[in-house]
């Protein structure tokens, strides 16, 4: 119950209209129960002018009505039912449809606002979540585990309350009609609850895995389709086939016996409701012989039996649905009450610049036992530029990482102008960095909107000025929508050269006091590299960089190099000074002056 509340809270910013679809709800089955009820006058008098004789004795009012009814003549009564009849129709069909369509307008708003919900919650989540998250796993829980919330919310809470009307509208019709039989009837009823209960439980655990193995699936599809290129160059589509394929047969398994379970409720609980009806029906037989009940009566006691089958069928289905929703629904909650680890602290101060200096103080940094970063201390001046270099895996991307927050320091602070940047708001301090990487991030956008993110008001001027600088104007000129050309996922349309350019012109746009470069030409060809090494030259002139280059040739006008070790600074000075000892940073740039840069080792 706990769960299936804590599925509900998604509802309550509709309980206004939630209350509305009720309450139509409520007179569509009054009406059901109304129209099935009509059976008696049409039978017992208008058919076989017979009269109404019920066991039970009823209040006054409902007892002259019968009588009323007994004293009309069978053709008059037909008129009167005709007209009754249609108008009864009428109402349950338009309340039927009200209830309908506002439970799916509920379901699609519950769909909506989960989704955004989802996204902004991940929006606000640190890198260091994203390190043990799949991003098709993520997806999955927006696209696959919200389908099921919304097939719970529409059908699973419609049903949960319409049968249940029509449930208790129906008892209430066999009640009234004959106390002593449907008491022992009501005796069997309680059968068909043990199937649906003992469904219910191995339904939501197999939920669970076909949501887990959903997520596998997409996390898959994410994978290749973003890796294509790799597949295709290493000959293994067939090795991807395959391995989507086991991937597939899982969920396939899993989700037929979900299934299995699911189909096998509908006969059961039919077979169950047949126990009751059959007996019924020698007993209410028996009755309507001995002249005790009219056919009509029993007709409508035994069509009360019987119409409450379908609504336990369905009650069944619903059971199924929740049960499925409240897995989707935990792995939900799991991402929305996952707290960021890299917050803003009550009254963050407003970064509005730095004057003097950014200050490491001994930095120490883990991913959970991996020990990444030691005892790191740097002063680095305003209008300096700071290369870090070393092999792969030292610590040298993690190490620039912390200075925007994308993780804080185990231990030690970072502090610019004397002020630890965890005192001030993440947005202030981002406001003051720009980033250009070696895996160049652009959106399936226009090249105007690519080089404006960030600085979305930016006007056409500012933007191709921005382009100018970055050498990248020229070619975008040349396309066939110039700046307003679709650049295609990641940007695909461009070579790699001309994705640099423009993410050099989105950083020359945002104006940033600070630059963090990382490996920016580290996977361009020589021509491509001359043209990007020349427009960083502008992007980095009165700025403080930051810079990480495995070409040790693009970091020799460095105003220092510090060279970093598994995790520790060995050396640091000029390229001139570290040139002249005999370490690492020497044998580096030996060996890169005897190979080409492709073939450097880490």
């Amino acid at each position: 119950m706990k769960d299936y509340l804590k599925l509900l809270k998604f509802v309550r910013p509709y309980l206004g209209l939630f209350s509305i679809a009720t309450v139509c709800m409520a007179f569509s089955a009054v009406f059901d129960g109304i129209s099935l009820a009509m059976l008696v006058p049409l039978t017992d008098k208008v058919l076989t002018n017979k009269r109404i004789i019920i066991p039970t004795k009823l209040p006054h009012s409902l007892s002259g009505l019968v009588d009323k009814v007994n004293n009309v003549e069978p053709a008059a009564l037909l008129n009167y039912m005709a007209v009754g009849i249609l108008a009864l129709f009428f109402l349950k069909g338009l309340f039927a449809f009200l209830q309908a369509y506002l439970m799916s307008d509920i379901g699609q708003k519950v769909v909506r606002d989960i989704k955004a919900k989802l996204y902004a919650k991940i929006q606000t989540l640190s890198l260091d979540y994203f390190t043990h998250k799949r991003g098709g796993e993520l997806i999955s829980r927006i696209t696959n585990d919200v389908k099921l919330v919304e097939n719970a919310v529409s059908y699973g809470s419609t049903d949960l309350i319409y049968q249940t009307l029509q449930v208790i509208i129906f008892t209430s019709l066999t009640f009234f009609i004959y106390f002593k039989m449907a008491l022992l009837t009501f005796i069997l009823l309680p059968l068909i609850s043990i199937p649906i209960i003992k469904v219910g439980k191995a339904l939501r655990k197999l939920s669970k895995r076909s949501q887990e193995k959903m997520a596998d699936t997409n996390s898959l599809l994410y994978e290749t389709i973003i890796g294509t290129r790799i597949v295709k160059a290493f000959n293994m589509e067939d090795y991807e086939i395959e391995k989507f394929n086991r991937v597939n047969h899982d969920y396939y398994k899993i989700s037929m016996k979900s299934i299995k379970r699911m189909l096998i409720l509908n006969p059961a609980t039919e077979f169950l409701g047949c126990i009751a009806g059959v007996f019924v029906f020698f007993w209410g037989g028996g009755e309507v012989i001995a002249g005790r009940l009219s056919f009509g009566i029993f007709g409508l006691f035994l069509g009360s039996l019987l119409s409450m089958i379908r609504p336990f069928k369905k009650l069944s289905q619903v059971n199924s649905l929740n049960q499925q929703a409240m897995a989707a629904s935990e792995r939900i909650h799991e991402v929305l009450e996952t707290n960021p680890t890299v917050v803003d602290k009550p009254g963050a101060l407003e970064l509005g610049g730095f004057k003097n200096d950014i200050v490491f103080e001994h930095v120490w940094f883990n991913y959970t036992d991996n020990e990444v970063l030691k005892d790191i201390n740097l002063n680095v001046q305003r209008g300096q530029m700071l290369a870090v270099v070393g092999p792969s895996g030292t610590g040298k991307t993690t190490l620039l990482d912390l200075i925007p927050r994308f993780y804080d320091p185990t231990r030690g602070r970072i502090l610019i102008d004397g002020i630890e940047i965890k005192e001030v708001s993440l947005k202030s301090l981002r406001r003051q960095i720009g980033i250009v990487t070696q895996e160049t991030i652009l959106f399936n956008d226009t090249i105007r909107a690519n080089i404006a993110y960030g600085n979305p008001a930016s006007s056409q001027k500012e933007i191709e000025q921005a382009a100018i600088q970055a050498h990248a104007h020229e070619f975008i000129r040349h396309l066939p929508q110039g700046y307003d050309t679709i650049i295609g996922d990641r940007g695909m349309k461009l070579s790699g050269g001309e994705r640099q350019r423009i993410a050099i012109a989105r950083a020359l746009l945002k104006n940033p006091q600070i630059l963090i470069l990382d490996e920016a030409t580290s996977q361009l060809d020589s021509e491509a590299e001359r043209i990007v090494q020349e427009a960083l030259d502008r992007l980095i002139q009165g700025r403080t960089v930051f810079v990480i280059a495995h070409r040790l040739s693009t970091v020799r006008n460095a105003h220092r190099i510090v060279v970093i070790e598994r995790g520790r600074i060995v050396e640091e000075g000029s390229h001139s000074e570290l040139s002249s000892r005999d370490g690492l940073y020497k044998r580096l740039y030996s060996l890169q002056g005897r190979l080409t840069p492709l073939e450097i080792p880490d």
